[in-house]
């Protein structure tokens, strides 16, 4: 019996020293990672090499206050959505060619994550 307990015991402990699979990383650490050089979320916050991403939810592309886009982008009439947002993320220059942004995230998961952070909760 006593090499059952230990032999449990020791599995145990080797099983512990395994790392678990790292979940996905959430929205708001891949923005922070991956956009946050260019862009800030913060309501109010000056734009930086890229716009103010705040508000995004609904807002027409090109449309931030005090920043200069790409003609392209600023006349595309597109509105900021899940789906707008996510198509433009996976390509930026596919879905508006002589955009500026030049970032894509190529992984669906994370890219659902980072839409999912920026328009907090909405569609």
């Amino acid at each position: 019996m006593r090499m059952t307990i230990w032999a449990a015991v020791a599995g145990m402990t080797a099983m512990a020293a395994v790392p678990a699979l790292a979940a996905p990383p959430q929205g708001e650490t891949l923005f922070r990672q991956r956009c946050q050089m260019c862009h800030t979320d913060a309501p109010g916050a000056r734009n930086g090499v890229g716009p103010n991403l705040s508000g995004l939810s609904g807002r027409t592309a090109g449309t931030a206050a005090n920043y200069k886009y790409s003609p392209k982008l600023a006349k595309s009439g597109i509105t900021w959505n899940s789906k707008t947002l996510d198509q433009f993320l996976t390509a930026p220059n596919r879905m508006v060619p002589g955009t500026r942004m030049v970032i894509s995230i190529p992984n669906k998961d994370e890219r659902k994550a980072v839409v999912g952070f920026l328009l907090k909760g909405k569609k």
